[in-house]
């Protein structure tokens, strides 16, 4: 998959595309459906399939808005759209330029004349230029004026719930990460460098990898979790404590992981940590030996967590 991180990249060498439409900030599974389909039609077509979104949120553009925390880290979003077969993400800024154009300059400029689009897929929802005027049926209406096809999903739904990344970050900040499988086709996680922790862990028994929190991330609550840890490749069973350390200091939110059976030294190295369930939430301890022994049960917890579900996450 060719990646495009801004429009004067894209020259005219580009093939006739396909796009899907959309920010795709979680590419959760309505969002893979939408992905998936696109480049049925453009193999169909004989054309490019080609995702069209943004390298940051148009919400954390508006004045006055709330910040949008990501889902997924700009690489993690890219080579799950890589592996749905897409020949081209066109990953632009979203800035002034584009927060202020005019819906048929949208269509005209963007689309057909720097994107090649000779058809489009997108979410019933999808809203583009100025003000988001820009609708699905402006982009039908242009179409048939234009020539190029339009294709809508209508809402996608699990079990009843709409599917959105607006309920994915939900499930997250609400601790509900056993659910995250469902819904986004994965395990939610987390992933960065160790760095060097209070050594607490080490000296009562229990050493941590501990990674500090992006705070454009969404992140879980403070708590106890049932995790894996992936270093080099390899997965291993582990119990991560979210939070500050209530017990023994004050500290910045970060997420400390404790790898079973495991003895390397990772400072300093990268690991990824995926959230299966969560088991209680952090507390403060009247005393470091209290703390030790909830570890203690923490520890028995998880592991019989995961010898009962070993496997299981992949076929939720």
């Amino acid at each position: 998959m060719k990646i495009f991180n801004s429009l004067e990249e894209i020259d005219n060498q580009i093939d006739e595309t396909v796009v899907a439409l959309g920010n795709f900030d979680g590419v959760h599974k309505g969002h893979q459906e939408i992905i998936a389909r696109t480049v049925k039609i453009a193999e169909a077509a004989g054309c490019r399939s080609a995702v069209f979104t943004f390298s940051n949120h148009p919400k954390n553009l508006l004045a006055g808005g709330i910040e949008v925390k990501n889902i997924l880290y700009p690489e993690e979003k890219a080579a799950i759209i890589a592996k749905l077969g897409v020949d081209y993400m066109f990953n632009i800024p979203f800035d002034e330029s584009i927060l202020t154009m005019d819906p048929i300059d949208f269509i005209d400029k963007l689309l057909l004349e720097t994107f090649h689009m000779r058809q489009s897929y997108c979410g019933f929802n999808y809203h583009f230029g100025y003000k988001a005027k820009g609708d699905v049926e402006i982009l039908m209406k242009e179409g048939m004026k234009k020539g190029f096809g339009i294709h809508i999903q209508e809402p996608y739904q699990i079990d009843g719930e709409l599917v959105s990344s607006t309920f994915i970050r939900s499930l997250i900040q609400d601790g509900r990460v056993d659910q995250c499988m469902k819904y986004m086709g994965r395990l939610y996680s987390i992933g960065g460098e160790v760095v060097v922790g209070n050594k607490l862990g080490r000296t009562i028994g229990f050493p941590t990898s501990n990674i500090m929190i992006d705070e454009t991330m969404v992140t879980p609550p403070n708590g106890v979790y049932v995790t894996y840890c992936t270093y080099n490749g390899i997965r291993y069973p582990s119990i991560t404590n979210v939070g500050v350390k209530p017990t023994i200091g004050s500290y910045k939110k970060n997420v400390e992981t404790h790898i079973f059976n495991f003895d390397k030294e990772l400072y300093g190295k990268n690991i990824r940590v995926e959230f299966l369930e969560k088991t209680r939430d952090e507390r403060k301890f009247d005393s470091v030996e209290d703390l030790s022994r909830q570890i203690t049960d923490d520890c028995i917890t998880a592991r019989s967590y995961h010898r009962q579900n070993a496997g299981k996450e992949k076929i939720r």
